[in-house]
């Protein structure tokens, strides 16, 4: 389910895979020669290294052999590619969403805290159902409304991890002008506030709203999440969405770039405890 506190088969990909590239470095063998082994490339090593794709588990076999692993690190491994090879839970809702995104909801699944940014709408972990749905017609008109019910009961799910034990941190940083959009109309749109002062009693989420009148800030390339793990295998990842892909960054370079602009709008904006006074102004400007 959603709101288990574990490991997916994304986050176990990339595991498995960083694992493998420490053993090939530590034999001291080439991408190409464990290519060679697998009967395939030096770009497959390397995609599988990096987790971004399937582990036949004869492939992981041979390069444990050519890597000289022994008898009970192999084991463990292999389990590894079995798990990792595993559908997760959002498999089943993969007829309403695109490729792209499944990687995410994997990484969303086993992340310890997520901080994003967001400009156009509630993040999606905040969203009420109704809003959800709103969004879903918003960004695909020829959605059926079945379709637009299995994105919000999607959304919805993925909010367990909110509630989980240990649960996920969440810190937000929203412009105003997003709680200002009247996303579903006038009901929906005070729902979700309301829904929002809720939210920020909770004490995993952190939320930090950057007002209108804001002279400007760093975040000029839009909204993006930066991903953070508990298991030490697994690097920070920043997520950026476009409009019919996303990228997955987890270079250090990339990754401390958009944790400084992160860290440069929680330290210049208002303060957390300032979020409930700013959503309830909001609301009494819709009166």
């Amino acid at each position: 389910m959603a709101g288990r506190s574990e490991a997916g088969p994304t986050a176990l990909r990339i595991m498995l895979g960083t694992r493998l590239r420490r053993l090939r470095e530590r034999a001291g063998i080439s991408r190409s020669e464990a290519g060679w082994a697998i009967r395939s490339s030096e770009s497959k090593i390397s995609r599988m290294e990096l987790g971004r794709v399937g582990f036949k588990e004869r492939d992981v076999a041979d390069l444990l052999g050519l890597y000289e692993v022994g008898d009970a690190e192999r084991d463990s491994l292999l389990q590894l590619a079995r798990d990792a090879n595993n559908r997760g839970w959002w498999h089943q809702y993969g007829d309403v969403t695109p490729d792209w995104f499944g990687a995410y909801l994997g990484l969303e699944a086993a992340a310890e805290l997520i901080r994003t940014y967001e400009v156009q709408f509630v993040p999606g972990l905040l969203q009420t159902p109704e809003y959800a749905r709103a969004v879903a017609r918003l960004t695909n008109e020829e959605r059926s409304e079945a379709e637009i019910d299995r994105i919000a009961a999607l959304r919805i799910t993925r909010q367990a991890v909110l509630d989980r034990d240990p649960a996920l941190k969440l810190w937000a940083v929203i412009e105003e002008s997003v709680l200002r959009r009247p996303i579903g109309g006038p009901d929906v749109h005070r729902e979700q506030l309301i829904a929002l002062l809720e939210s920020i009693h909770r004490p995993n989420v952190t939320l930090q709203i950057i007002p209108l009148g804001s002279s400007g800030h760093a975040a000029t390339s839009g909204a993006f999440s930066i991903l953070r793990f508990p298991h030490p295998d697994l690097p920070d990842v920043v997520y950026v969405e476009q409009l019919t892909t996303a990228s997955y960054l987890d270079r250090p370079t990339d990754v401390d770039t958009y944790t400084r602009i992160l860290d440069t709008l929680a330290t210049t904006g208002p303060r957390p405890h300032k979020a409930a006074q700013q959503i309830t102004a909001i609301l009494h400007d819709l009166d």
